[in-house]
């Protein structure tokens, strides 16, 4: 067996890390898009009214990548595309809702809880394994936003020199929701990605939100300035930028490992929160941030360096005598 050239070599690590690339560009997408949701919210834009300006966006820029790829805008499967559109309007409205209610770390935390939920629904529908390292990597990860997420919600005997805030229920409540409305999303993109290309499956996600959110919106309708109009194409450019890495990655890698990657956006969220709004992080923020990336990355060493722990595999140790 010959060697790889070097154009080989470099092409077979390029393939390896494109699915973690994906997601981390998804992330930051992701982050920057909360980034300008708080912003423009502050600015008295309905949550509602910034659903339906994002999905006016992506849109746009869904049909134009639509036609610059020359295929149809309606896909094969209409019913399984219009069932992703709907839960992810859904769970669009409750994480934006959260991130307008909440800092911008614990909304992001509570939204990136949907890595256990489509793990396990990967695993009912879509048949796929949890494989150790996927399983390691959601323990740490939610060891980390345990730990984040404020500790007056589960601890009574806190010391009263522990500065800490209680969340509205209400707001942990639609976090909550949008990250189950997520896992479902993703597992439903994972099943579409078997049959329809990335970009129709972006189309229907806001060509279901806008008028659901439009209808939702009614008579509270505020006309934007100029700096909020110029915060609301910035939703819906970062939320293509998110959405685009999301849908590629997941090409390349299952469902489950691929979303664990994408708990780095807490920390872009954390940062982000800190730059733009002075949400100063707790050392509960820092030390779960921290068991995070440690996760995301154990899911990635342990598949490279150590195979059959990551995926379970029982390994045969055979004696010099035999064949």
């Amino acid at each position: 067996m010959g060697r790889l050239g070097y154009n080989d070599s470099f092409f077979a690590i390029y393939q390896r890390h494109t699915a973690a690339s994906l997601m981390f560009v998804s992330a930051l997408g992701f982050a920057l898009m909360a980034t300008c949701v708080k912003l423009v919210n502050h600015l008295g834009i309905p949550v509602l009214e910034i659903v339906a300006a994002r999905s006016l966006v992506s849109i746009c820029l869904s049909y134009l990548d639509i036609q610059r790829k020359g295929i149809s805008i309606w896909g094969d499967q209409k019913i399984l595309l219009i069932a992703r559109g709907l839960v992810g309007a859904v769970a669009l409205i409750s994480v934006y809702y959260a991130v307008t209610t909440l800092p911008l770390a614990e909304s992001t935390i509570l939204q990136y809880l949907h890595p256990v939920f489509t793990a396990l629904l990967a695993l009912f529908f879509l048949k796929e394994k949890i494989h150790y390292s996927t399983i390691i990597c959601i323990m740490l990860s939610l060891i980390g936003l345990i730990i984040m997420i404020n500790p007056a919600v589960f601890s009574e005997g806190l010391s009263s020199a522990i500065n800490y805030t209680i969340l509205p229920p209400w707001s942990i409540a639609a976090g909550l929701l949008g990250a189950f409305g997520s896992g479902v999303a993703y597992v439903l993109v994972r099943k579409l990605n078997q049959t329809e290309d990335s970009s129709v499956i972006i189309f229907y996600f806001p060509l279901v939100a806008l008028p659901i959110s439009l209808l939702l919106l009614g008579q509270d309708f505020v006309v934007p300035d100029l700096k909020a109009t110029i915060l609301l194409l910035f939703v819906g450019i970062f939320t293509q930028v998110g959405q685009l890495g999301l849908t590629k990655a997941m090409q390349y890698e299952k469902a489950a490992k691929a979303t664990a990657y994408s708990y780095v956006q807490v920390i872009f969220a954390t940062i982000l929160g800190w730059a733009v709004f002075s949400e100063i992080p707790s050392d509960y923020t820092i030390i779960g941030g921290t068991l995070i990336i440690l996760g995301a990355t154990t899911n990635f060493v342990l598949k490279r360096v150590i195979p059959e722990v990551a995926t379970g595999e029982d390994v045969q140790l055979k004696s010099p005598k035999q064949p």
